[in-house]
């Protein structure tokens, strides 16, 4: 049975669109805000979403976008926005469907239906480990092996960074994709400024940052999230 993550912070329409979408075949986990949706999926990774834009803690695109960095799950907006920005925004956040409410709960049924048949949603790892650290991509931490050991405290840019290269381990992401995805297509980020990001990641998480393992440089072309053969991936 597939599950979905329904997102909706107004409790009555949470509760039908719960009781409609069980009603049709489906397990259903649900959240009423952004960080709620984010740990559940975490949680308890769902085979589509259902996602509201307004939400009262984060705007909705932005739970796409956490989403894109770690899972390929289909997303279906309901949105009461109607303008054709909010549309191109969420689909180029990644959503793989627009609603506008109000909305019939048949056409709901029939688009679940139709995007639970184009895509299956892939499996990201959640977690890393970089030597005695443990990064948790989900809720954005990073801890050691026990209680008062080395931790590390990333920005919002360097965790969108790390989240991107993780996502494809072993895969070569070319400098100009990496400041596409982590800064946007408008951006004008250079190769020092990435470079420099790069470096700060090495030095809060690699063992010897002189000599990297896992953030891995391809000189004139990009960079590589490379698993260690010991450490692996605990999800």
């Amino acid at each position: 049975m597939k599950r979905v993550l329904i997102v909706e912070d107004e409790p009555q329409i949470l509760r039908t669109l719960a009781i409609t979408v069980r009603a049709s075949g489906y397990d259903v986990t649900t959240a009423g805000t952004a960080a709620e949706a984010l740990s559940v999926a975490g949680r308890h990774p769902p085979d589509l979403v259902v996602l509201d834009l307004g939400l009262p803690d984060q705007d909705g695109i932005h739970v796409i976008t956490r989403l894109r960095t770690w899972t390929d799950v289909p997303i279906i907006v309901l949105s009461g926005r109607t303008g054709s920005g909010d549309k191109v925004s969420a689909l180029d956040a990644g959503a793989d469907d627009y609603i506008t409410k109000p909305f019939g709960f048949d056409e709901l049924i029939a688009r679940l239906r139709a995007v639970g048949r184009r895509s299956v949603a892939a499996d990201h790892p959640t977690q890393l480990r970089m030597g005695e650290l443990t990064i948790d991509l989900v809720a954005r931490t990073v801890t050691g092996p026990g209680p008062g050991a080395r931790a590390a405290q990333l920005t919002p840019t360097e965790w969108d960074l790390l989240e991107l290269l993780a996502r494809h381990p072993g895969r070569l992401i070319s400098q100009d994709e990496l400041v596409r995805r982590v800064w946007g297509k408008d951006h004008h980020t250079v190769g020092d400024s990435l470079r420099g990001y790069v470096a700060r990641l090495r030095r809060k998480l690699e063992p010897d940052p002189a000599r990297p393992r896992y953030l891995i440089t391809e000189p004139g072309m990009g960079y590589r999230y490379r698993p260690g053969p010991s450490e692996g991936n605990p999800s």
